[in-house]
C-alpha cells in the first residue's frame, strides 16, 4: 500500500486545519494507521493512531483534546483534524501503517511523503 499525506497549510495560532492521508492499495481491518510529526534535527514523534475499522484511537499527550483522528474506509483515507493549533505544532506531518497496536515509529511502514503544517503566532 502507498500512503500520501496532503493538506499542507499556514494557519494562525488557535486555528484549525485538516490533513489527510490517502491510501492506494488494500488496507486490512486489523491495520493501524498512525500520524507522526518530525521537526528538523529531532526524532519522529507519535501524534495519533487509529485502527482501520475505527477503534483503538490513541493520542499523544501533547495533542490530546485538540486533535481528532478518523478513518473513512469508503474513501481509503485517514484524517487528522487539528484544532487550537499552537506554534509548536509547526512541522512536517507523516502517515504510516502498522500491523499491530503501537505508537513506536519503527513499527510503522509505508511512510507517505510528509505534509507541512505551519502555525503562525
Amino acid at each position: 500500500v502507498q500512503l500520501q499525506a496532503f493538506g499542507r497549510g499556514l494557519v494562525q495560532a488557535g486555528g484549525f486545519l485538516r490533513i489527510s492521508c490517502a491510501a492506494s492499495g488494500r488496507i486490512f481491518d486489523r491495520d493501524v494507521m498512525g500520524w507522526f510529526r518530525q521537526a528538523p534535527g529531532k526524532e519522529r514523534e507519535f501524534v495519533a493512531r487509529i485502527r482501520w475499522i475505527g477503534d483503538w484511537i490513541y493520542y499523544a499527550d501533547s495533542v490530546k483534546g485538540r486533535f481528532t483522528i478518523s478513518a473513512d474506509n469508503a474513501k481509503n483515507t485517514v484524517y487528522l483534524d487539528m484544532n487550537s493549533l499552537k506554534s509548536e505544532d509547526t512541522t512536517l506531518y507523516y502517515c504510516a501503517v502498522a500491523s499491530f497496536n503501537t505508537i513506536r515509529p519503527n513499527a510503522y511502514g509505508n511512510w507517505g511523503q510528509g505534509t507541512l503544517v505551519t502555525v503562525s503566532s
